[in-house]
């Protein structure tokens, strides 16, 4: 090799050393990048709050309970005050047997102009207006005969007329004010017939077919039983007892004057009987909550997860090209010695021609 091409080819291994020198800084920078990325990927995860489960134990309470007669009390407060006694507050429930309550409705058939209603054979009519004639009889040409009326005395129409004034008080009370109309249904077992009402509204706002059949839901309702409540609040004066483990076995509860005071010596004592309770409406939308945040929580670490994968993929390719630009470096430096070692020869050939 001549004296010009050997410093040809080391100036050109001597910029190819450089080049690759400068492509493994870059690949070195681009890795720190990643090795942040990858930092603050795993800071995210852990900084993130894991979701925990609800415990049921948090939605149950201890309730006390005591019976006075068909009433069923549950206490919601108990204050103890500095004389010794307690201020207590609680919810009574009772059973009423004479309540209006929804009904399973049958179709309806109103005529063109919506003014008579139909169940079946029978016409609903108006609730607390029963037509009879001048002997207290029931007149069948005035409002449409139905089987229940043609069985009843006069007298009977006379206490029937007394009992839909309160139908029609408790209806409007519980369902608001308005005409009702009834028909009543004989039950086949018992022979006693039942009265069904029907919001005059309701049936006027219904959708019928062309025949005049209901399309849509019309509300109905009946006479049955029904859980009512009612809440007592801050009765003071009470005495409450307890057994050698704490446990609130007896309360006394006095009678009040017309002020709202307790009457010395008028108290009565219930047995409290104890049991836990659940709220599992409560609880259960704890969990739904919890379900929905896990879910989140599960997908959020799936992402973060997906990208420290790439992170991780592209350092490894950075990592391979760096192994490759090592070995080039390697050999580029075991040719520019070898290079080298020619040009020193001719140079030193060089002088000793001209020595």
């Amino acid at each position: 090799m001549g004296m010009a091409a050997s410093q040809a080819r080391f100036l050109g291994l001597t910029a190819r050393k450089t080049n690759v020198e400068f492509e493994g800084q870059q690949i070195n920078q681009q890795r720190t990048t990643l090795s942040n990325q990858s930092a603050n990927y795993y800071n995210d995860l852990l900084g993130m709050s894991v979701p925990v489960p609800p415990s049921v134990d948090d939605y149950t309470k201890t309730v006390y309970t005591f019976e006075d007669g068909a009433l069923t009390n549950q206490i919601t407060s108990m204050i103890a005050q500095n004389d010794g006694t307690y201020t207590i507050s609680y919810i009574r429930q009772w059973k009423d047997d004479f309540s209006v309550v929804g009904a399973a409705t049958s179709i309806v058939n109103a005529n063109n102009d919506r003014s008579v209603f139909k169940v079946g054979s029978t016409t609903l009519r108006t609730l607390g207006t029963i037509p009879t004639t001048a002997e207290g009889l029931y007149d069948k040409d005035a409002g449409g005969a139905d089987s229940y009326l043609e069985s009843l005395s006069a007298d009977q129409i006379t206490q029937l007329k007394k009992e839909e004034e309160e139908y029609l008080k408790l209806l409007k009370s519980k369902y608001g004010d308005d005409d009702y109309l009834v028909r009543y249904v004989k039950n086949t077992t018992t022979g006693e017939y039942s009265p069904y009402f029907y919001k005059k509204t309701d049936l006027e706002k219904a959708n019928y077919d062309d025949k005049g059949n209901s399309q849509s839901n019309i509300n109905c309702y009946t006479i049955g039983s029904e859980t009512k409540t009612e809440e007592v609040k801050a009765s003071t004066g009470c005495h409450i007892e307890k057994d050698s483990s704490g446990r609130y076995i007896n309360i006394t509860i006095p009678q009040y004057d017309d002020a709202g005071d307790p009457i010395d010596g008028t108290g009565v004592t219930y047995s409290l009987t104890t049991s836990t309770v659940t709220d599992q409406d409560a609880y259960e939308d704890a969990m739904n909550q919890y379900e929905y945040e896990k879910y989140e929580y599960d997908q959020a670490i799936d992402e973060i997860n997906a990208k420290i994968e790439i992170v991780q993929a592209q350092d490894k390719n950075l990592e391979l090209r760096l192994k490759q630009l090592d070995t080039e470096q390697d050999a580029i430096s075991t040719e520019m010695d070898a290079v080298q070692k020619v040009i020193e020869k001719n140079t030193e050939g060089t002088f000793k021609t001209f020595g």
